[in-house]
């Protein structure tokens, strides 16, 4: 029987046991775990691919603790701006948004850009003016508020720094504690077909309209029956210069690499190169499944038919 699979990540970057309280630790834990149920229980009733991925990350997007959705951080005008992107393998089909405002979950928003606009990708005013003619929940500016979030974004919002993620009040520790705050699934189904999805709150303190590389098609988010499905966490400059989720693709394609091999080369060996932090979970049409990373930790787990159920935070 064919095995299916759902495979997520939480983000990635310098996650260190000593800085985490074993409460945060169990509130992370739960949330990917949650968000692991919900799409292997899509799957597990014979749903696709695509909307195991969009309910994995559905959940991501309503937990607070990830920069996505409900979490996202703030810009440098104290605003908070989303991205995403959604890919069917089967079809190469895709949908993204980039630059939305008050969308409760950016990645329905772009599924409804794969399925109803003839579109790829819808930015800003455009992306919202649609999601208000399909119907997507918008929330107010204080549903997207927490106060972590604003915090950090009031300790730097008078300089011209950014930051990845969660970090250190002392600017400092800025380059030690980077972390990337992204969500992502891909999934396998019972039909072999694969998915992938990937949802964010960006940089905290961006400006100029920053758009990294997870709506980008191609750079963190990929798709393609023939190969993998790959959702990425990083340095998004560093990631569409890469074009890395196609490029894993690619190694399998034409360079007959398996997904580990092709995953390795490109995280390990490529972006290191050139100076390029973060991970990537990817699937292939097998339920195979990869999770790598060259950052000190990555949220991340799978949950697969064969009875595999692993949630990791640490290296």
């Amino acid at each position: 029987m064919q095995k299916y699979t759902i495979v997520i990540h939480g983000g990635a970057g310098t996650i260190l046991k000593e800085d985490m309280t074993p409460e945060l630790e169990a509130a992370y834990t739960e949330g990917l775990q949650q968000a692991l149920d919900a799409g292997y229980a899509v799957l597990e009733e014979g749903g696709s691919a695509v909307n195991a991925v969009k309910a994995a990350v559905v959940v991501m997007e309503d937990n607070i603790l990830f920069n996505a959705g409900r979490g996202s951080v703030f810009t440098k005008k104290g605003v908070n701006e989303m991205d995403a992107a959604l890919m069917d393998g089967a079809t190469l089909d895709a949908g993204a948004v980039a630059g939305v405002r008050n969308v409760r979950n950016p990645i329905l928003l772009a599924n409804e850009v794969l399925l109803h606009s003839n579109h790829v990708l819808l930015c800003g005013k455009g992306a919202n003016d649609f999601a208000i003619k399909q119907g997507v929940k918008l929330e107010p500016d204080e549903y997207f508020f927490s106060q972590f979030r604003y915090d950090q974004w009031k300790a730097i919002r008078d300089t011209d720094d950014y930051q990845l993620d969660h970090t250190h009040e002392d600017m400092e520790e800025l380059m030690k504690d980077k972390k990337f705050g992204t969500v992502g699934a891909v999934a396998c189904d019972k039909d072999g077909n694969i998915a992938a999805a990937t949802s964010t709150g960006g940089m905290t303190n961006k400006k100029y309209g920053r758009i990294g590389d997870s709506p980008i098609i191609g750079s963190g988010t990929y798709a393609n029956n023939n190969t993998c499905a790959i959702s990425c966490t990083g340095h998004g400059e560093k990631f569409m210069k890469a074009v890395t989720a196609y490029d894993i693709s690619a190694l399998m394609e034409y360079k007959r690499f398996s997904l580990e091999e092709a995953s390795k080369e490109v995280v390990m060996n490529k972006l290191v190169k050139m100076e390029g932090e973060g991970g990537i979970i990817g699937v292939d049409a097998q339920g195979n499944v990869a999770m790598v990373f060259n950052s000190i930790g990555m949220y991340r787990g799978f949950k697969s038919s064969d009875g595999s159920n692993q949630i990791g935070i640490y290296g």
